[in-house]
């Protein structure tokens, strides 16, 4: 694809008036431009505008049978790009009273206002609203939803800041919005509701991610989709491979199954950096980088996930290994992401 110049612009608040303008301004004329949300940076376009949104599947070189999610700037604008059943609506107004703005999707019959690219075919549309206040501006001076997947070439490791994304698109997009580091560091959680009469309803997690299980137990019973889709995902982010740094990344069932090639360069993602998990003192390792030094908290891992894998992405190594981490809470959502960089490479 041809060239063009990448222009970064802050969304500080003394700057936000001409960020919102400016990334208005491109949306508005059919351009793509990388936004933060709190989850990661997304590229942005018009969502009713087919010939926009083929530009963001052109610069990020996105399979045209992977669909986008839709964002709203406020829920008066879910009619829009949505239908709500009758016997599920109730649970989604509960889940979008309790969850948005934030990190949730929910999966939902589409409009027909939104064109088939945005789906890839599919009858229904991945919603959400964002938390990010820079993210929300844009859209409701745009007066339109967003399509926006995350800001980097398909399947790479998602940016949490304006300079990943910048090596990313540099040259494919005009325009980078810097918001800063994102709070949250992994993409939103995906579900589906499916009606069971008087039942509670069955909550579908299609995606793990910030909104836990237990977060959403309260609303219906939860059902977490262990397998990994390899074709035609029913929703954003359910391919078997993805997430991945250009280095390979190595899983192992136990730290002893993991057997160190003569002459080979091996870095460590690493947890805590407790050498009770057994990774830390098995190998020399070129660099360790841990994801909660020393606490453990899922939080603050989930926050430098793709920041540390990015780090060990540009040290030269031969190989990166991965120190799991508990898949309780936010957990799930860590170890979805591992385990799709390292599909097929373990």
């Amino acid at each position: 694809m041809p060239e063009i110049e990448t222009r970064i612009l802050s969304a500080e608040e003394e700057d936000m008036k001409t960020a919102v303008s400016q990334a208005t301004a491109l949306l508005a004329a059919g351009e793509i431009v990388a936004v933060p949300t709190e989850t990661v940076y997304g590229l942005a376009a018009d969502a009713f505008n087919a010939d926009a949104v083929a530009k963001v599947f052109a610069a990020k070189e996105r399979p045209a049978f992977d669909p986008l999610i839709v964002h709203i700037s406020s829920l008066k604008e879910l009619p829009e790009v949505a239908e709500l059943p009758e016997d599920i609506a109730p649970v989604v107004k509960s889940l979008a009273g309790a969850f948005w703005p934030g990190p949730l999707t929910i999966v939902l019959p589409k409009s027909a206002k939104v064109p088939d690219i945005v789906t890839s075919g599919l009858p229904t549309v991945a919603v959400r609203q964002s938390g990010s206040v820079i993210f929300r501006q844009i859209g409701k001076a745009l007066g339109r939803p967003i399509a926006a997947p995350s800001a980097n070439r398909f399947g790479r490791i998602s940016p949490t800041s304006a300079s990943a994304v910048m090596k990313e698109l540099d040259g494919r997009i005009p325009l980078i919005i810097d918001g800063g580091a994102c709070s949250e560091g992994v993409e939103s959680t995906i579900v589906k509701i499916e009606s069971r009469g008087e039942q509670r309803p069955l909550i579908h997690v299609l995606r793990a991610g910030p909104v836990t299980k237990e977060d959403l137990q309260k609303f219906g019973k939860v059902v977490i989709q262990k397998r990994l889709v390899s074709e035609h995902p029913e929703a954003p982010g359910q391919l078997a491979s993805h997430y991945a740094p250009l280095t390979p990344l190595l899983m192992f069932e136990k730290p002893e199954d993991f057997k160190p090639e003569p002459g080979k360069k091996y870095g460590l993602l690493s947890y805590r950096g407790d050498p009770k998990a057994g990774y830390i003192d098995l190998h020399e390792w070129e660099v360790v980088e841990e994801l909660s030094p020393g606490s453990g908290k899922l939080i603050e891992a989930a926050v430098r996930l793709f920041y540390v894998m990015r780090h060990l992405d540009e040290q030269g190594l031969d190989a990166i290994v991965a120190e799991p981490v508990s898949e309780t809470g936010l957990g799930v959502a860590i170890m979805d992401r591992l385990r799709r960089a390292a599909v097929g490479r373990e």
